[in-house]
């Protein structure tokens, strides 16, 4: 990892949904970077390094979900 990167994520403003008390706090967090790319991680493994991808799999990503591409 770029030192400039460890830099952003240091700082960055992680989010999570707001409906994550339902589940006993297992959750992923998201940060938004520069150049459109997005952190993700798991929050209660913190010490693990966040994965980045760029905007466009995030958005990917995301439309997916709301379809239930990914429903088990």
């Amino acid at each position: 990892m770029s030192d400039e990167l460890a830099q952003e994520l240091a700082s960055a403003k992680w989010r999570r949904a707001t409906k994550t008390g339902a589940n006993g706090g297992n959750c992923l967090e998201v940060a938004s970077l520069s150049g459109g790319r997005v952190a993700i991680r798991d929050s209660e493994a913190l010490e693990k390094p966040p994965f980045v991808v760029r905007g466009a799999v995030w958005d990917a990503f995301i439309d997916g979900a709301k379809k239930g591409e990914f429903d088990f």
